[in-house]
């Protein structure tokens, strides 16, 4: 026998769905729609006004169009590349955000995570009460032998961040000299010739820290080396030849002359070159009773 259980509506779950209600049908179906709306909302395009004079000082501010659903990291990439600053560590610089309160007259700033998208805090606040600026952390030199990506180099000294990993440093090397070869084919090394000592570095290492507890007056250094069991290049496809053009009429034209002035000069020389006939020869062998003509 089965016994029918009142629930208290106190004690519901918000997320407990009937199955004879039309209204949960109706709420799930909104959800959906709400959830369709935001995966829209996140490819939508709008403008933001980044301030960059920490780039150049004659850089004042630079306008790039986004989705709502681009990062921050991403923004200081793509001003990066559009300054063609690409030799830049992108770690080294971050966004901030001034959000100005019309009420109270206050000014705050915001640091910026990573992950954070800029888009969407720029539409929580009225329009011109965001500022958004590009912002350097503090960073220190390394310097790197690199003769092994281009021989005619001897070493480059880049700045760097202290969360920049040995991957992320070869990357940057790598965009220096326009290379296309991947940061797998190579490998960070830390070495101290006067100790005899040397170590390959983990692509997770971060190569400033790693410095910064070298002893002072020491002739460590970083050097690239490539490694011996790298995948080899794929083979360079070439171009496919372009398909031969149709001819005009000039080119028709130009033809025709050509093979008339060739059939002419062919006539002339046939008409006056001299033709010489040679007299037949016969050969004779005597034999006993008549001569034999061959």
């Amino acid at each position: 026998m089965l016994k029918h259980v009142a629930v208290s509506p106190h004690r519901a779950r918000a997320d407990s769905v009937s199955l004879a209600s039309s209204a949960s049908c109706c709420s799930l179906g909104s959800l959906e729609h709400r959830h369709d709306s935001v995966t829209n909302l996140s490819h939508r395009t709008t403008t933001i006004k980044v301030f960059a004079r920490c780039l150049r000082p004659d850089i004042e501010y630079k306008t790039l169009s986004v989705t709502w659903g681009t990062r921050a990291r991403e923004v200081v990439s793509t001003l990066l590349g559009k300054f063609r600053m690409r030799h830049r560590d992108p770690r080294l610089f971050y966004l901030s955000m001034e959000v100005r309160v019309r009420a109270a007259g206050l000014r705050t700033t915001l640091v910026l995570d990573d992950d954070a998208r800029p888009a969407a805090l720029q539409a929580c606040h009225p329009k011109g009460y965001s500022k958004f600026s590009l912002q350097m952390r503090p960073g220190g030199l390394v310097k790197i032998y690199d003769s092994a990506l281009m021989s005619s180099s001897q070493y480059k000294c880049l700045l760097t961040s202290e969360r920049t990993t040995a991957d992320e440093l070869l990357a940057i090397l790598l965009h220096c000299y326009d290379s296309t070869e991947g940061v797998e084919r190579f490998s960070l090394y830390e070495v101290c010739p006067s100790q005899e000592y040397e170590r390959k570095l983990h692509p997770d290492d971060l190569p400033l820290l790693v410095q910064r507890a070298w002893p002072p007056d020491t002739d460590c250094h970083f050097r690239v080396r490539r490694n011996p069991r790298a995948p080899p290049l794929p083979p360079r496809a070439l171009p496919a030849p372009a398909p031969p053009a149709e001819p005009t009429q000039e080119d028709e034209e130009t033809s025709r002359a050509l093979s008339a002035l060739s059939l002419e000069a062919e006539g002339e020389r046939r008409r006056y070159t001299p033709v010489y006939k040679f007299p037949s020869i016969s050969y004779c062998k005597e034999t006993k009773n008549d001569y034999l003509y061959i």
